[in-house]
């Protein structure tokens, strides 16, 4: 029988079970049916999980396929916990459990005492639930103050005060790795985990017996374990212990975006909504505008200034996107326009979303991270300026700027300014046309804005900065 019939179909007790022709399987064998199935179908193994289809994600299949448990090894913001999580969906639908079990027990192979009294009591008739793929999954993020008695389990003395011996095993109220028997069990920067506690987690996964309080307990768990890990720590010498790393069979290595398209797709999907109804201004993002955001992150993951070993995260991007496009719809809240769209004097917001994220190298008054970061979106600007503009393309808007224009820009000026002077100055429209941003005045504000500032980081314009605005002239 299969796991994914309705609850009306479903056996009720071990006897309509073992009637059913239901035949038990390890977590491991699960999932790997479950993954064999997809792969025959074309289908994608995890959903949301871009840019790794050609690196990461082939390593996990073939881990998968060989039965082993995972090590995702890589900076923050690389998704690692999001894909320990994503597995749980290669699991069955549900899977039976005994009724009043406290390990998610199997039925023809009870773990815990509770299961193995309540099946020697009613035999076939023993009842039964159906445990959901959701609740097979358990998280433990690592931390130096962790206990035997979190992960695996402790002696009860409620229990013992009722009469009952230490030696009991009903005595012992277990921990988190057991009570996720026959699911996925996620333990996040593994080399954070005191050695002691490593060594109680490789004799429950390994000799499959553990001591809590002297009592010895046999425990047959069935489980995948998926470990994360900062690779720096990982490799440290002493901080994991030799037979844990030898125990986790798959270490993979996951990155960053490789490509600003990835980085970008990551952005759009991860960021914020908010559905704001009718009277609000609606949202615009410029295609140069998110290009500058996801630039930004790339530079600072290349910069010496920035420390590279604890990383910039995926989440730098995301924020600063939904740091600019909030400063531009509270412009355009304020100014009671009926669009808003990041532009180039919205960047001064992305300090507050940025220097939280990065760790520095050295940190001093000399270097404060906000000049650091300053200097990185004008890296960032210049870069992606030169990417989606020909600036001899310009000559005709900067010829204007010789014979006496002057422009000014801010975030308090509304976008019906910036559609007056791409119709007055000469040159100026085509080139907003060129960037793709059609008719509508927050976009043509912001590409006035992209164009005139890298025209001035390309030293064909001067800016001055006066009374909280930026004025260009030559």
């Amino acid at each position: 029988m299969t796991t994914t019939a309705t609850s009306a179909e479903r056996p009720g007790t071990i006897g309509e079970l073992r009637a059913a022709g239901y035949r038990p399987r390890t977590v491991k064998a699960e999932l790997r049916a479950n993954l064999i199935e997809r792969i025959a179908g074309d289908e994608p193994i995890f959903r949301g999980i871009v840019g790794f289809d050609e690196s990461v994600l082939p390593a996990v299949e073939n881990a998968i396929l060989a039965g082993q448990d995972i090590v995702f090894l890589g900076e923050r913001g690389q998704a690692k916990t999001r894909m320990a999580r994503l597995l749980v969906g290669l699991l069955d639908a549900s899977i039976p459990v005994v009724e009043g079990g406290e390990l998610n027990d199997e039925p023809f192979a009870p773990v815990s005492a509770a299961a193995r009294q309540r099946i020697a009591l009613m035999g076939d008739a023993t009842p039964l639930d159906w445990l959901p793929r959701e609740r097979r999954y358990a998280e433990k993020l690592a931390t130096p103050d962790i206990t035997i008695a979190d992960l695996i389990g402790e002696v009860d003395p409620i229990k013992v005060a009722e009469g009952r011996y230490l030696a009991d095993e009903s005595t012992i109220h277990y921990g988190l790795i057991p009570r996720t028997n026959r699911g996925i069990f996620a333990i996040n920067e593994l080399p954070d985990l005191a050695e002691r506690i490593q060594v109680g987690l490789l004799n429950i996964l390994e000799e499959r017996d553990v001591q809590v309080r002297g009592y010895m307990l046999r425990l047959p768990l069935d489980l995948l374990v998926v470990a994360s890990a900062n690779p720096e720590d990982y490799t440290s010498r002493g901080r994991i212990i030799t037979p844990l790393k030898d125990r986790l069979g798959s270490q993979i290595r996951t990155h960053y975006p490789r490509t600003l398209e990835h980085e970008i797709e990551i952005m759009l999907q991860e960021r914020v909504r908010f559905d704001d109804g009718d009277g609000l201004p609606s949202i615009e993002e410029p295609d140069f505008m998110l290009e500058l955001i996801a630039e930004l992150t790339h530079l600072a993951r290349r910069s010496p200034e920035i420390s590279q070993r604890s990383g910039v995260s995926v989440r730098v991007s995301i924020t600063n996107l939904e740091t600019a496009v909030a400063n531009a719809f509270r412009r355009a809240v304020r100014l009671g326009e009926s669009t808003a769209a990041p532009r180039v004097s919205d960047l001064g917001a992305l300090l507050a979303s940025t220097t939280g994220k990065i760790e520095l190298e050295t940190l001093s008054d000399d270097t404060p991270e906000e000049r650091i970061v300053d200097r990185l979106l004008s890296r960032a600007l210049h870069n992606t300026f030169a990417r989606r503009v020909d600036i001899d393309e310009l000559d005709e808007v900067v010829l204007a700027f010789d014979t006496g224009l002057i422009i000014e820009t801010g975030e308090r000026l509304a976008a019906r300014d910036y559609v007056r002077w791409v119709r007055e100055t000469p040159g100026l429209g085509e080139a907003v046309m060129r960037l793709g941003v059609g008719e509508s005045p927050a976009s043509i504000a912001s590409a006035v804005e992209f164009l005139l500032e890298g025209l001035h980081l390309h030293r064909r314009l001067n800016k001055d900065r006066v009374d909280g605005a930026v004025r260009y002239s030559h």
